[in-house]
């Protein structure tokens, strides 16, 4: 369906159906996803198999996030200034380039954690851009839903990355594993410089106040969902770098089924993420489900401990929903970012709040490897569980700047009016 035009904005907004443009934002981020998600599935290979340590393969498997840290600020910055499109596609043909590297020099895990950091760096551009890319196709009363089907692009990429990586470390080593991701990348560079379309927005002299003003400024309410975000991080993290080698070393389950069971409870966590954001639509509120995720996630992480401590079978279904839980938060914070942040400010925030996640990512797996060397799993499970329960009442009571996106966008041709006359959207 074409977009009408905007006769009020005096220039016709571009051609293009938003659910299209979606697909290819949600594909973009999930082939980076499978790159980013390539270590972790090598652990048991270099750990059980080659004697790797494992708090050094968790820092392998940490390292495409640390380079993520580095950039998604400015790869934010960069689609504020030149739009979505060619930060997506330029950035994912460079996480191609880095992953071809890296399996053309796996057998040295210095050189390998170098490329993997450089494979990061470049994916951190779909994050950065596909987020601020939904926001402007979708008006306010869709993004919950809009925004829960993008965030389902992580799943998506980790299941991908699940049922692929470990058979084919198995079977032909290294190299070939990785190479599936220069391939999932590489097609999705070629598709998304093709057909992905940039959302209009108003030119920056025609900008309100409102919109241009920093939205970091006068308010910690950003802050604060970065930081919840930050610590709801641990959990999923915890889960999909560890999640594999527990249920091969712990719940003595063959590494074929293991990547079956991690990638359906990716794919499951994927469909939650759409139910969450249809949730927040439902009830005109980002908030009031994201506290209900993170109390979730608690409850979760604490019952998957106990489960496991008493060395009950249930556990891996009790992994499975923890997983699922875990994984919900990320489509409601993004969308409140976006819609505090405003037009002109959403990559920037965007970016920021991806950078707290991914510093978080990168700790989480050097830390929790150490951690349960020492302490073993469930006490590790049960330190997740508390990072998830501070994260409680950090969440704010209500979605302030209710939408600092109304302009006209691809998806509707017509401005969007906020929610309230105040711009406030109580919880």
């Amino acid at each position: 369906m074409k977009s009408l035009p905007d006769v009020r904005a005096g220039v016709p907004t571009p051609t293009g159906n938003p659910w299209i443009m979606l697909a290819l934002g949600v594909l973009a981020q999930a082939a980076g996803t499978v790159l980013l998600s390539t270590p972790a599935f090598l652990i048991p290979l270099l750990h059980t198999e080659r004697g790797l340590p494992l708090p050094l393969a968790g820092l392998l498997a940490a390292t495409p996030t640390i380079g993520m840290v580095l950039t998604l600020i400015l790869w934010g910055a960069l689609a504020d200034r030149v739009g979505e499109r060619w930060v997506i596609a330029g950035g994912t043909a460079l996480a191609a380039l880095a992953a071809g590297a890296a399996a053309a020099t796996s057998a040295n895990y210095v050189v390998l954690g170098i490329f993997f950091l450089l494979g990061g760096a470049a994916a951190a551009s779909s994050n950065a851009a596909s987020g601020r890319l939904v926001v402007g196709w979708f008006p306010r009363e869709r993004r919950g839903l809009a925004m829960g089907i993008r965030q389902m692009s992580q799943p998506l990429g980790v299941a991908i990355a699940a049922v692929t990586i470990p058979v084919l470390a198995e079977r032909d080593g290294i190299a070939p594993a990785i190479l599936a991701s220069v391939v999932f990348c590489g097609v999705l560079a070629i598709a998304c410089a093709i057909f992905l379309r940039d959302p209009l927005r108003h030119p920056r002299a025609a900008a309100t106040k409102a919109v241009e003003s920093n939205p970091y400024r006068g308010s910690s309410l950003l802050w604060r969902i970065h930081s919840v975000s930050l610590l709801l991080v641990v959990p999923q993290f915890t889960l999909s770098t560890f999640g594999l080698v527990w249920l091969i070393a712990d719940q003595h389950v063959t590494a074929a089924l293991a990547g079956v069971v991690i990638g359906l409870s990716q794919f499951v966590g994927a469909v939650g993420r759409i139910g969450a954001g249809v949730l927040s639509d439902r009830v005109g509120s980002r908030m009031r489900p994201l506290r209900w995720v993170a109390i979730a996630a608690a409850v979760a992480m604490i019952v998957l401990a106990g489960l496991d401590w008493l060395e009950w079978p249930f556990a891996i279904v009790a992994m499975v929903l923890a997983t699922t839980i875990s994984v919900a938060d990320n489509g409601l914070a993004f969308t409140a970012v976006a819609e505090i942040a405003g037009p002109h400010w959403s990559g920037r925030a965007l970016g920021t709040q991806n950078t707290g996640q991914y510093i978080a990512a990168s700790a989480v797996g050097p830390v929790a490897g150490a951690l349960i060397g020492l302490v073993g799993y469930p006490l590790t499970f049960v330190a997740s569980a508390l990072c998830a329960l501070i994260a409680v009442p950090l969440v704010p009571n209500y979605d302030e700047g209710a939408d600092r996106h109304a302009v006209p966008t691809g998806g509707a041709g017509t401005e969007h009016v906020p929610a309230t006359g105040t711009g406030h959207a109580r919880a």
